[in-house]
């Protein structure tokens, strides 16, 4: 007499281990963030309404203000407006980013796509990771397109390239430190109060030199434009560039380049470690 056949059973794959170096856990995070950045930019290339409206919105901006109200704006120690506005115009386009990023983390924590990471055996920060690299990485194009823009209405850059690629820098720094802004507010809120990011992103880009500089503001005003953020990088990338809208008393007018890279540090190192844990405690 034969004994029965044991049931076939599947084997349970192993779980792989969690490193135990820095430098290994480093390498896990950085190769699953990759991971989880392909996944984003696919998603972004299979969606051509987003990509053509992210293109054609800072476009229709510059011919906006470039042509419409430009002609009665004036600049501080003379040049054309169109040069001084479009150092501008380039931080606005990587600080209307954290909107895209909002309603893209929003969107898929509410889907369950957030807890599916998080079930799976991957680094911990990989997530916001992935987020922040491919949010660099669609900044760079939409970067590249609006380069392209300036140079068409007559915009240029005249201190050399090398200069010109540090400028170009420190806007994707910026981009790549308010994009971890970005990811906790995200992860905070739910899509229907995402889909409203845009609101309170106007008032911070026009209170800061985007379009005049703080010293034609009331005094008040002026000082709360010159210590903006975006203001440092604007500054910075103005006198990159070459650009007219140099000057002013202010400390900050004074140390543009410095606060271009103090200012997005300090943003990285404050909402990076408070996205990473407000991603672990999800369901807390």
């Amino acid at each position: 007499m034969t004994a029965p056949a044991p049931p076939l059973v599947s084997p349970v794959p192993p779980v792989p281990a969690v490193p135990s170096g820095p430098l290994s856990r480093l390498g896990w995070a950085w190769l699953d963030g990759w991971t989880v950045a392909r996944r984003e930019l696919i998603h972004w290339i299979r969606n051509p309404g987003m990509v053509v409206f992210q293109v054609l919105w800072p476009i229709m901006l510059v011919l906006m203000f470039g042509y419409v109200f430009g002609s009665a704006m004036t600049v501080d120690g003379g040049g054309d407006y169109r040069e001084f506005l479009m150092p501008g115009m380039f931080a606005q386009t990587m600080m209307f980013g954290i909107a895209l990023t909002i309603t893209m983390v929003s969107t898929d924590a509410a889907r369950g796509v957030t807890d599916r990471f998080r079930s799976m055996p991957m680094s911990p920060s990989a997530v916001v990771l992935g987020r922040g690299l491919s949010d660099v990485v669609n900044s760079a194009l939409d970067l590249a397109i609006l380069v392209g823009c300036g140079l068409a209405v007559g915009w240029g850059f005249h201190e050399g390239p090398l200069r010109a690629l540090a400028a170009i820098g420190l806007l994707l720094l910026l981009r790549f430190a308010l994009t971890w802004v970005g990811i906790l507010v995200g992860l905070s809120v739910g899509p229907e109060a995402a889909a409203m990011a845009w609101a309170p992103l106007f008032p911070l880009t026009m209170v800061s030199n985007t379009f005049v500089s703080p010293d034609q503001m009331p005094g008040w005003l002026g000082t709360i434009a010159a210590w903006n953020p975006m203001s440092a990088t604007v500054a910075a990338c103005r006198e990159l560039f070459g650009n007219p809208g140099l000057g002013g008393d202010s400390w900050p007018a004074q140390h543009a380049l410095l606060l271009a890279v103090v200012w997005p540090l300090a943003i990285v190192a404050v909402f990076l470690p408070l996205s990473v844990r407000r991603y672990r405690r999800l369901d807390r």
